[in-house]
This record gives structure tokens, C-alpha cells and sequence, in this order.
């Protein structure tokens, strides 16, 4: 079978594949493992009955973003992107089917981020201090000129590269999501605060 290595994403067809946050994990999942994987694998990693992925595989396999394979043991599915790449989204910003789409994601994504924060939290044995933290949300607002713009892309294409080195490049260690959204804000012009009211003469 001759692979699709196309790993971005233009079509709001396509990109709305993604609008699910199961079919989001899954597909994070696939590209985390870096092989073709059994559905009973998946749902191991997904925690999820394997039962609940079949109708999303086949979305996801008849749109074309992942490959099913045969195997002697049975199905076995894997990203349509190249050993350690990661299918992404192409924005088109304004009033297009392609940013609608994108924005469907995104609310998907951080639907996801927050199921996956609260299953942590409920953990006891979740680290939240120290060198080894696994647990983490914070938000951070302020201005920045165009070179620290840049240094913060930077260090945010270096943080996916460490989470998302596929499985089989290293010791299998601790599967963790990183969810992150980078937006520019409108600043608000401050409120003029009345001046205060002089008492009258009497």
C-alpha cells in the first residue's frame, strides 16, 4: 500500500475530521506510538473500550488521515504521516470554511486538554511539584516586540519536539498531552476614572 505523506492539512473537509475530541485522540495517539497498532492496543493507551473506536477509525481511515492495514492478528491502523511527523492544520484566517473548521479543532482540542487535566488531578499519585511535574495549567498575558514573539515560537516548536518523538525512537516512558494556545489579545483602552466631585460652597 503506498502511504499518504501529506501531513498538512489545507481542506476544511479534512481538517473537520478532527472536530471530535476522541478522533483528536486517537489520532495523537497513532502518531505517539510511530507503528501500525491493533485496535486493542489503542484502546489500552486511549483507556477507552475498543468497541468505541471502530466508527472512528473508519471516519478517520475513509478521510484519508489514517491507514488501515491488514495483519494476520487483525486490522491495524497508523497515522498517514511519516515516521516522527505530525499531521497539522494550514490557517486561513477570516471569514473562510477553512478557519470555521480550524476553530472547531481548536474548541475540540482544549476539550480534551481539560478531560485530560481533571483525570489527573483525581489522581493522588500525580506529581504537581518539582523537576518531575506532570500536571500543570497556567496563563500568561503581556506584550512582546517581534524578537521575543519569535523566541517564543522557538521554544514552543522545541516543547512538541520532546513530546511528540515517536514511542519507538525511545524507552517507553510516561505518555503526557501538551495542550498550549498562542493568540494575540486586543488591548482594551483603559477606563477614564472620573475625577472626583469638588464638595459645593456653602
Amino acid at each position: 500500500m503506498t502511504r499518504i505523506r501529506n501531513a498538512l492539512l489545507e481542506d476544511a473537509a479534512e481538517i473537520d475530521l478532527l472536530a471530535s475530541p476522541t478522533r483528536i485522540e486517537i489520532v495523537d495517539t497513532l502518531e505517539a506510538f510511530g507503528e501500525a497498532v491493533s485496535v486493542a492496543e489503542l484502546a489500552v493507551a486511549l483507556g477507552r473500550p475498543a468497541d468505541s473506536l471502530y466508527y472512528h477509525l473508519r471516519q478517520l481511515a475513509d478521510g484519508g488521515l489514517v491507514e488501515e492495514e491488514a495483519a494476520p492478528d487483525g486490522r491495524r491502523y497508523r497515522s498517514r504521516t511519516r515516521k516522527g511527523d505530525r499531521l497539522r492544520l494550514r490557517y486561513r484566517p477570516g471569514t473562510t470554511a477553512n478557519a470555521e473548521a480550524v476553530g472547531r479543532v481548536a474548541a475540540s482540542v482544549l476539550r480534551v486538554a481539560g478531560r485530560d487535566f481533571e483525570r489527573a488531578l483525581a489522581d493522588p499519585a500525580t506529581v504537581v511539584e518539582g523537576p518531575r511535574r506532570e500536571l500543570w495549567a497556567a496563563r500568561g498575558k503581556g506584550w512582546v516586540d517581534a524578537a521575543e514573539l519569535a523566541e517564543i515560537n522557538r521554544l514552543l516548536a522545541r516543547l512538541m519536539e520532546l513530546v511528540q518523538k515517536p514511542a519507538a525512537e525511545r524507552p517507553r516512558g510516561k505518555l503526557v498531552a501538551l495542550t498550549w494556545v498562542l493568540a494575540p489579545v486586543e488591548a482594551k483602552p483603559a477606563r477614564r476614572t472620573p475625577a472626583p466631585r469638588k464638595p459645593r460652597a456653602r
